[in-house]
Order: C-alpha cells, then sequence, then structure tokens
C-alpha cells in the first residue's frame, strides 16, 4: 500500500512501526479498532492508545524528530503539504494530506520505509529496530529488554524472601 494513502487506524500503525526507537510493542484495543503501543519516549513511558492521526499529543513525538520542517497549510491542489528531514532518516521526505498532521506522519513513515508499505499486521508484536515478531501477548520469545517482568525469578535466582 502507497504510504500517500495511509489513513487512520493503518497511519497510526505504520507510525508506531516507525518509532522502533521509542516503541518496543505494538498491541490493539477498542476490538481491534485502535493501535496502542509499550515503550519509552526520552524518559517518558507509554502504555496505551496510540492515535497520531487523531491527536497532537500523540503526534508530537514525530514532530520533535523534525531536524527540518517546511509547511504549507494548502497547496493549490487543497492538501497541506511538508517537507521534512527526520532523525535516523536518509533522505528529505514530502508529505501531502488532509491536514498538516497526515502530511507530517506520512513523511516520517516514508523517511523510515520508502513510497510503500506492507499491510497491518493485526496482532500483538514486538519491534526489534525496523522488524516486527508477533507475539502471544505476554513476553515475545527472546524479547531483550531488561525491563520485562520475571515475577517468578528463572531457575537458580536469588530473589529476597516474602515481606
Amino acid at each position: 500500500m502507497k504510504v500517500a494513502d495511509l489513513t487512520g487506524f493503518a497511519l497510526d500503525y505504520w507510525v508506531a512501526r516507525s518509532l522502533h526507537d521509542f516503541v518496543r510493542e505494538i498491541y490493539f484495543t477498542d476490538s481491534g479498532e485502535t493501535v496502542a503501543i509499550r515503550g519509552n519516549d526520552r524518559g517518558r513511558p507509554w502504555d496505551g492508545r496510540f492515535t497520531p492521526s487523531a491527536s497532537w499529543e500523540a503526534a508530537a513525538v514525530v514532530l520533535e524528530r523534525a531536524q527540518r520542517l517546511e509547511v504549507c497549510e494548502r497547496t493549490a491542489a487543497g492538501a497541506a503539504y511538508c517537507v521534512a528531514d527526520f532523525e535516523g532518516a536518509h533522505r528529505t521526505v514530502e508529505g501531502r494530506g488532509e491536514s498538516l498532521r497526515e502530511a507530517l506522519l506520512r513523511a516520517f513513515v516514508e523517511s523510515r520505509f520508502g513510497e510503500s508499505v506492507n499491510d497491518v499486521l493485526r496482532e500483538a508484536q514486538t519491534l526489534a529496530g525496523m522488524q516486527a515478531r508477533p507475539f502471544g501477548g505476554d513476553v515475545a520469545e527472546g524479547s531483550s529488554f531488561a525491563d520485562v517482568p520475571s515475577p517468578d525469578g528463572q531457575i537458580g535466582d536469588i530473589q529476597s524472601a516474602p515481606r
């Protein structure tokens, strides 16, 4: 699917996938209709709904990664337009959309994945760089995240006595 056509749910999903430095898990809420994430963005934990296509609060994590941003609220064709460079991206990208937020988010996704992306993977997943791996809800096998809870410890672990 073309990045220029992403809207709503699909745009939210691909923005989350593009934030691999922040998002460690993607899951879905509201009967699978809303993207939700777990992660830590520059010291701020996030665990819940992630709807940057509908909220500047969520889209701000993308805006903060812009190193250069030129915007035009409306072009002659009626669309919002932006040209941007983002942290970690290798080229300048353009984005168009019904709003500046949509144009910015599309530009961000294109800066990470190019002009097209696959369909949304509609199951819980962990991110390892640009790759997403499905998992069954608890902890993904082979996870390298140090903050994954382990209430019962591992065999051989010496834990403090219960209080």
